[in-house]
């Protein structure tokens, strides 16, 4: 039963590292330009834009990444990704 749980832990803990070095070379890092400057550029084509910068302000505050481009490419950070507001659905622009 050991074996099974050392072995469980160090595929998680290799999917965790293999899922960090790759993808934050794509998104927008916290280390650099601050959340401000990177959600200005994420909202840039929001039609509701204080909304927008808001909610990304938040999500960058909590995950340190914030996806590249104006739509889209979650996937580079999952955090960013997979927050959920009180309705489940997603709450990062």
């Amino acid at each position: 039963m050991m074996k099974l749980s050392c072995a469980a832990f160090l595929v998680f803990a290799l999917v965790l590292i293999t899922s960090s070095v790759f993808y934050p070379a794509m998104a927008y890092p916290a280390s650099g330009r601050t959340c401000g400057d990177k959600c200005k550029t994420r909202c840039s084509k929001a039609g509701v834009l204080d909304r927008c910068i808001k909610y990304c302000g938040i999500c960058c505050q909590q995950c340190k990444c914030v996806p590249s481009g104006t739509y889209g490419n979650k996937h580079e950070c999952p955090c960013y990704r997979d927050m959920r507001n009180s309705k489940g659905k997603p709450k990062c622009p």
